[in-house]
């Protein structure tokens, strides 16, 4: 068994704003809620591995795990992987940007499998990724909509 989800939301800004924002690794614990700090490990053209650590959970502990991440802005998409699965058999994300009406359109799409020994399975991964993709979502939406309102420029892409 293997779990999937795929969350949308469309943002009220232009592409570039809503690109720029969502790729801009080093500036993610300000854009999520959930993300302590980001530490690039390595660039290899468009590809960056980089080691992502979350604020302490309820129980105090602080999960952390290794990425690889590729932008494609010519296809609007985002290919990534985690490279330390945890309790993950494996991770994969794919990120879509689609310009709409009214914005931008940006869709996540994971698939995942939870190892056996996990301590929980993969209907339960899917349901709270579930819930806290939608919670991202709004809030990355939200923080986006107001830099593109207050002509900020987005912050610019580490080399």
């Amino acid at each position: 068994m293997t779990g999937h989800t795929q969350n949308e939301i469309t943002i009220a800004a232009p592409l570039d704003v809503v690109w720029d924002m969502t790729n801009d690794l080093a500036n993610w614990p300000n854009l999520f809620s959930e993300y302590a700090s980001v530490e690039v490990l390595a660039r290899e053209g468009e590809k960056t591995t980089f080691r992502l650590t979350m604020h302490p959970d309820d129980n105090g502990v602080v999960w952390s795990w290794v990425s690889e991440r590729e932008p494609d802005r010519a296809t609007l998409t985002v290919k990534a992987r985690r490279v330390e699965t945890g309790p993950f058999a494996h991770m994969n994300i794919h990120w879509r940007y689609e310009e709409v009406p009214g914005g931008v359109r940006m869709v996540w799409t994971q698939d995942f499998a939870m190892k056996p020994e996990a301590p929980v399975d993969d209907d339960w991964m899917t349901d709270n990724i579930n819930r806290n993709s939608k919670v991202q979502m709004a809030l990355i939406r939200d923080k986006v909509q107001q830099a593109a309102a207050s002509g900020r420029p987005a912050p610019a892409l580490a080399d």
